[in-house]
């Protein structure tokens, strides 16, 4: 599955959307069902636990985890989101290998997954790890997917908003794929390596289960590579109008 998803690059042209668009959501859906066994075991509070214990995190406001990871990282990422915007009209790296058009698709891509991400938290009532009884706080733990019981805290802890500052940036991979250049291989690792290290590091504070940071990253994926081809077939229809 990986090899299939490093290869994309050199695929032909011509049949290159369908071919792309099958592998990407069979990319989707393997992964899909690696969360689905990954929700089904204990393995979140396994890992939190390595961390935290019945009076907290002890990590949580430390100085280089707060100001630097989560606060700094943070700004950095809406940094190269606005560059991205402003790439559209002045592209810069990699951009400069697409059209105005294509730069301005991959933007779109990168919004609607930070969108994804933000929307569900929204609606969650999953709190953070920090806040459940086992760590000190007072919610019990209920399962991010029973939409509709309370855990007795504040919610909108699921899935891991700050891993998308890294994530989310794997929406450009699609956009820049799709031009032939191999750069595109760069943001993807690039975007991967962030997200993870982000996830990780707000795990390491009590602000979100490792689930949480793995269905980031898939929502991240699914998102970016449905609304760079949708936005494709709105081109390709609007380009055949008389």
């Amino acid at each position: 599955m990986i090899s299939l998803m490093l290869h994309l690059p050199t695929l032909n042209f011509a049949n290159k959307g369908t071919a792309l668009w099958r592998t990407d959501a069979w990319i989707s859906l393997f992964f899909l069902l690696l969360l689905l066994g990954w929700d089904a075991t204990p393995w979140d509070l396994t890992l939190a636990h390595w961390w935290g214990n019945s009076s907290g995190f002890p990590l949580r406001d430390n100085w280089w985890m707060r100001k630097v990871m989560h606060e700094g990282t943070r700004s950095v990422g809406w940094g190269i989101f606005i560059a991205l915007l402003v790439g559209i009209w002045r592209p810069w790296g990699a951009l400069r290998s697409l059209s105005t058009s294509d730069r301005a698709g991959v933007f779109i891509s990168v919004l609607c997954a930070l969108l994804s991400v933000t929307l569900i938290k929204g609606f969650s009532q999953t709190s953070c790890p920090w806040d459940l009884q086992a760590f000190g706080g007072l919610a019990a733990y209920v399962p991010h997917w029973d939409l509709w019981q309370q855990d007795g805290a504040g919610g909108h802890c699921f899935p891991a908003g700050h891993a998308s500052t890294g994530f989310a940036f794997m929406g450009a991979y699609f956009g820049i794929r799709q031009s032939g250049d191999r750069r595109a291989l760069k943001w993807l690792a690039i975007a991967l390596i962030a997200g993870i290290v982000l996830g990780v590091s707000q795990q390491m504070r009590g602000a979100h289960f490792m689930s949480h940071t793995f269905w980031t990253a898939w929502l991240c994926w699914t998102t970016g590579w449905l609304s760079h081809h949708a936005f494709n077939r709105v081109q390709a229809q609007t380009s055949v109008r008389p």
